[in-house]
């Protein structure tokens, strides 16, 4: 007689599985970032970026989509994002003489984050949808491409020389900057939406 096989928790879905394998990751990079292993970092920041692409992507194609998963994937990657540029903060900014990434900048990206989330929490729970759009993933695109970059830099005189590696500044200091230009819009196009649906909530 056939038996049948329970099916598997999502808790233990692949993409969960990678979604916790990025947190790994994320706590990885912050102590090289902290060892200053640049070349490290950029393997395993580029990894981690990979991984919030496929599980997102293998929850799709295996029809393993989960409440879970929704949830804790943007916050993993807030939990990456958010640390890695903490963590490079004193190798960006010198007090007195300024530098690429300054404490006011970091502030933005961490608000931004801390706010939405709580947003999200507080609308989730009264059954209203408010997951990421256009606008949030475009900001999660140049988050990751701007530490990328800074990885690069910081690198970049082994690689290439001292003199190659100020033409890679410029770049650096491009994404740097549009990454910030998307958070603050993405951040006042989730607060846009929030009000909409609190007046929907509340009608």
């Amino acid at each position: 007689m056939a038996t049948m096989t329970p099916s598997r928790p999502p808790l233990f879905s692949l993409p969960n599985q990678l979604t916790f394998a990025r947190l790994l990751l994320a706590f990885v990079l912050f102590g090289l970032i902290h060892a200053e292993a640049w070349g490290s970092c950029l393997v395993i920041f580029t990894l981690a970026a990979i991984t919030d692409w496929l599980d997102g992507w293998l929850a799709r194609r295996r029809n393993e989509l989960s409440d879970l998963g929704r949830n804790l994937d943007p916050l993993v990657d807030k939990v990456l994002l958010c640390g890695a540029f903490i963590f490079l903060l004193p190798y960006g900014y010198k007090k007195g003489e300024g530098g690429w990434l300054q404490p006011w900048m970091v502030t933005v990206v961490v608000g931004r984050e801390l706010i939405i989330t709580s947003l999200r929490g507080y609308l989730e729970a009264l059954g209203a949808r408010f997951g990421a759009d256009w606008l949030g993933k475009i900001k999660m695109g140049l988050q990751c491409a701007a530490v990328i970059a800074i990885f690069v830099v910081l690198k970049g005189p082994d690689w290439f020389g001292p003199a190659t590696v100020h033409l890679l500044e410029w770049p650096r200091d491009g994404l740097i900057w549009a990454m910030l230009l998307a958070t603050i819009l993405s951040g006042l196009q989730y607060l846009w939406r929030a009000v909409l649906l609190l007046r929907t909530n509340t009608a």
